[in-house]
């Protein structure tokens, strides 16, 4: 967790060269509610550049006027207050001009909850009553929603995330703008949208954001049409497998391959040893899950397996062939797997002795 004296250092050290820094966004919410956070966000009326000689190990992000610092393993953004306006493509504005008032710089902010702010003395500053809605667990836009979510529809995600997240409610006007320019999503690239839907799944109140989104009609606008049959689960992964939207959103090829074991598994008996050795404790778990089959019993199946790979079985490839008095060749694979069965069910048992009359037996000629 990190800690807020190390957050306030930073805002003594940008105080100390003259300038006003504020830490502000969700470190300040998580702060108020108990919660860790991974990162800090500060808001400055320093300017990038001034943050640079400030700081010569940051790292500058032009697209947004900010620079990034990390201290001790944190990363900290330092935004300069500023003004943005004339929003393209319902996403990032196209003009933002630097300004000297917190208040105004809070004001282009999402929601109030997010609008808290603290100053290095470790006060809180809370111009636009974010803690009331906090303390009332509510997601509530910051001015009209209906504007907010047409300049940024990436707000439309962020909201379902923090309700999830949070365990919060959605306001009512939120909710109504939400529904009002969710088509917008359409305009936003999947990278984007599946960023903040990886958050909202990985969550241990999935659940929540996912009837969030099919209340309020988020399903056909995400192209997740069949997010109405997804559970509870425990994986976020679980999730997209049941989404089946591999070739329309962004995944690694490892991503991939889990999914895929992850559906693979979804059709077998994630208690039947085959199935759990061939495709992992994983796989298996994530489909047990879906399929509500106790996990606490499939990790115990799995660990009482007699073997987890063919590396574990109690024969070489060189003693097979021996056995055999063969050259290397494709056989070998058909004779693994059916030892792999024979020695899995517990039909002989993993010692070279009764695994070597085996194949003599079946095998020789």
């Amino acid at each position: 967790m990190i800690s807020l004296e190390s957050a306030l250092k930073v805002l003594e050290e940008i105080d100390f060269h003259g300038f006003k820094a504020y830490l502000v966004g969700g470190y300040v919410r998580n702060h108020l509610l108990g919660l860790p956070s991974n990162d800090v966000d500060i808001t400055t009326n320093a300017t990038p550049k001034e943050l640079m000689e400030i700081f010569e190990d940051s790292i500058p992000t032009e697209e947004y006027g900010s620079v990034t610092i990390f201290r001790k393993g944190v990363k900290y953004e330092i935004t300069t207050f500023r003004k943005e306006s004339n929003y393209v493509d319902h996403r990032r504005p196209s003009e933002i001009k630097y300004i000297d008032d917190l208040y105004q710089d809070l004001l282009r902010r999402d929601f109030t909850v997010n609008t808290i702010c603290m100053n290095k003395n470790g006060e809180v500053i809370d111009y636009l009553n974010g803690q009331d809605d906090l303390n009332r667990k509510i997601i509530r836009s910051l001015g009209d929603p209906k504007i907010k979510f047409n300049e940024d529809a990436l707000r439309i995600l962020r909201a379902i995330r923090f309700a999830t997240i949070l365990d919060f409610k959605l306001d009512d006007n939120t909710k109504e703008a939400i529904i009002a320019n969710r088509d917008y999503l359409k305009d936003l690239s999947y990278e984007r949208k599946k960023e903040e839907l990886d958050k909202i799944f990985s969550s241990p109140n999935a659940y929540k954001g996912i009837e969030l989104m099919l209340e309020l009609g988020l399903d056909k606008s995400l192209e997740l049409e069949r997010l109405h049959n997804v559970g509870p689960t425990n994986s976020s992964l679980g999730i997209w497998s049941i989404l089946n939207v591999v070739d329309i959103y962004p995944f690694s090829n490892n991503e991939k391959e889990l999914i895929n074991m992850i559906n693979i598994a979804m059709n077998h008996n994630n208690l039947d040893p085959m199935t759990l050795y061939k495709y992992g404790l994983y796989a298996n778990s994530v489909a047990g899950s879906i399929k509500n089959i106790d996990i606490k019993l499939i990790t115990e199946s799995y660990n009482n397996l007699v073997i987890h790979g063919r590396k574990e079985l109690d024969i070489t490839s060189d003693e097979i062939m021996e056995i055999l008095h063969k050259s290397p060749g494709e056989y070998m694979s058909k004779i693994y797997e059916d030892v792999e069965h024979e020695v899995l069910y517990k039909n002989i048992p993993n010692n070279k002795e009764s695994i070597s009359n085996y194949i003599k037996t079946k095998y020789k000629d």
